[in-house]
């Protein structure tokens, strides 16, 4: 049987073009998860919401280096924006958390004391408060004493640029603004003092 001219090519565009939809597919749908994940925790109210997204275990240090996303975040309560930049040349923790969260609550008082023990030295927290309102993210601070800067992500837009899963999740960025460490779960003070003393004196 004589095969139609043409075929050969057109079964090619075919496959190749199957093909890019293929690898499109593997990386929309991730995204397109994570922001409807981001979505569903905004507009769900915190009595409704299951465990799905955070983390309620101690997760392990991973070892990472790349530069860390800038962003610039409204503040929780009064107060200049939050921008990263300002503060290379410190230690700076970011922490992924939320109100309803419990083991961001669990561990909030332990950050408030860990942060001022650190005050004069370079080192600076950030809280990046997701899948939250406003009004139930101040209360938290109030309530364990955070005094150290914390702004809002309403869009999750932050989130998505460092690669968050889950609450809390932690990033440590060196002074020269790049990410070298990341820690799922709740912390405990005792790692997190061993990881800002390691940062500091640059091992």
């Amino acid at each position: 049987m004589v095969e139609p001219v043409g075929s050969s090519s057109s079964s090619q565009r075919s496959l190749a073009f199957s093909r890019r939809w293929l690898i499109f597919g593997l990386v929309l749908v991730p995204v397109a998860a994570f922001v409807a994940l981001m979505a569903w925790g905004i507009a769900t109210p915190s009595n409704v919401r299951t465990n799905s997204a955070v983390n309620s275990e101690p997760g392990v240090v991973i070892s990472v280096v790349q530069e860390a996303p800038e962003f610039k975040l409204e503040p929780l309560g009064d107060g200049a924006p939050i921008v990263l930049s300002d503060l290379r040349g410190n230690v700076v923790l970011v922490d992924f958390w939320s109100s309803w969260c419990p083991p961001c609550r669990a561990e909030a008082a332990d950050l408030a004391s860990v942060y001022k023990e650190y005050e004069g030295q370079a080192v600076e927290f950030i809280g990046v408060a997701m899948w939250d309102n406003e009004g139930d993210a101040i209360q938290h601070l109030e309530r364990y004493g955070v005094t150290y800067l914390n702004g809002v992500d309403p869009r999750g837009a932050v989130a998505l640029d460092y690669g968050v899963r889950g609450i809390p999740e932690k990033y440590f960025v060196d002074q020269q603004g790049m990410i070298v460490r990341r820690f799922t779960g709740p912390m405990s003070p005792e790692l997190l003092r061993t990881n800002l003393n390691e940062l500091l004196s640059g091992s």
